[in-house]
């Protein structure tokens, strides 16, 4: 007895309908670019709406990823676990005259007082700002403004060293003649020569250099409650020097400091300690609203609340381009079924689906979108350099802001293609073939 190897039955031949769907695409394809190449003029006025409404999105998008970013790193920098409180300068004699009825502004005392009723302070300093009336050697540009600040502000604002050194709490202790330049002031005074060592008289006062300071970040507009000025225009002095040596005729009708620094330790929650330093504040002012208090992790908070909503906006403002551009589409769409109407009746002659007609159709409106919505990529990137060089914004093309704008631009052609597509699909092939 022979054995025999059990033969497999053949493999059923693939239906018709198959193949014509799996290789129907390509052509489908080839015939709707054929069908856009041969009108380009028209092709190209359908993908204006697209092309400008990807720009308008992408833009927009960059300007308020870029203005974000500049502010949060900012916001960060001012340091999220700590505290500032602002004196407010009034706006005239009498308002001040008021004011002094009730409170006699920001004092050391103060100053002390909260030190030792807020736990969870980890570095605190007074501050003292005064703007000079002169300066040697002479500023090339703005006048620097001065600091008078404890040594622990270098912590709390994380100021990095580039020459020399910050001065020390000895130093502060004795009202030192000794100052630490921002980058700016350096090169206001010094251009690009080493200022260790150097004197700097501000008013009648002279200053030796010990130190210069890293760039830091600066926010044109300032955030709210805080004064718009230029960060690194600066020079640092210690607080018992400004009060010492820097006081001017005028003093008595200023506070004694201008501002307070607390830094709390992470564990510290930001909020409630805001809260009991506002109510301690509000106390001794007796409700004169002479000074604000500024939470930089309440203001990261509410600054990306704000940047979710004009991004929103944006994004509805610059849709409406893409919105035009689908009614464009869509009207090209209606007169080419127009156009082709023996064309469709000749195919449906022949054999092709329902499905055939609209697969055709929507692959032609999904590629005007997608060439339209590269090329719109393309001039939106190109747009927000252009502003960021000629407005001297911060613009940043993120991948989000890219990915959103090309596919709501598919998504336009795909939806406002399905009309002429179904209109196409429905036409009589006997009524098509007879049309004139």
């Amino acid at each position: 007895m022979t054995d025999t190897l059990p033969v497999a039955p053949p493999a059923p031949a693939p239906s018709p309908g198959a193949t014509v769907r799996a290789t129907g695409l390509l052509p489908d394809f080839r015939q709707g670019l054929q069908n856009l190449l041969a009108h380009k003029l028209r092709s190209l006025l359908t993908m204006l709406g697209i092309i400008f409404g990807v720009a308008a999105v992408v833009s927009m998008m960059s300007i308020g990823a870029g203005a974000e970013q500049q502010v949060m790193a900012f916001i960060e920098d001012l340091g999220v676990h700590n505290l500032i409180v602002e004196a407010k300068e009034a706006a005239n004699s009498q308002a001040l005259q008021k004011i002094r009825k009730l409170s006699q502004g920001l004092t050391l005392d103060e100053f002390k007082a909260l030190k030792a009723n807020v736990a969870g302070i980890v570095a605190a300093t007074p501050r003292k700002r005064a703007t000079p009336t002169k300066v040697l050697p002479k500023p090339q540009r703005e006048m620097p403004v001065v600091y008078g600040i404890e040594p622990g502000y270098r912590a709390i604002a994380a100021l990095r060293i580039v020459r020399g050194r910050f001065f020390d709490s000895e130093e502060n202790d004795q009202a030192a003649a000794v100052c630490v330049l921002g980058t700016a002031a350096r090169s206001n005074l010094f251009g690009s020569a080493d200022p260790i060592g150097r004197m700097v008289k501000v008013n009648e006062q002279w200053f030796r250099v010990i130190g210069e300071l890293a760039p830091q970040l600066s926010v044109e507009g300032g955030v709210p409650g805080l004064s718009s000025q230029d960060r690194n225009n600066m020079i640092y002095v210690p607080i018992s020097a400004a009060l010492l040596r820097l006081e001017d005729a005028y003093s008595y009708l200023k506070d004694e400091i201008d501002g307070i620094y607390l830094q709390l330790s992470p564990s510290t929650d930001s909020l409630a300690t805001a809260e009991l330093v506002r109510g301690l504040l509000n106390a001794s002012h007796r409700g004169a609203d002479d000074f604000s208090l500024v939470v930089p992790a309440e203001l990261l908070e509410q600054q990306k609340r704000t940047q979710r909503v004009f991004e929103m906006v944006m994004v509805a403002l610059a849709s409406i381009s893409l919105l035009v551009g689908g009614i464009g589409i869509m009207n090209i769409m209606l007169a080419s079924v127009l156009e082709r109407t023996r064309e469709i009746g000749l195919r449906r002659a022949v054999g092709a689906r329902q499905l055939d007609i609209v697969r055709q159709f929507l692959l032609e409106t999904i590629m005007i979108s997608f060439v339209g919505g590269a090329i719109g990529l393309l001039f939106g990137f190109t747009m927000s350099r252009l502003i960021a060089f000629f407005a001297g914004w911060s613009t940043i093309v993120t991948a989000s802001s890219i990915l959103l704008a090309f596919l709501v631009s598919v998504s336009v052609g795909l939806v406002f293609g399905v009309y002429p597509a179904l209109k196409a699909a429905r036409l009589d092939p006997v009524e098509a073939l007879h049309y004139e």
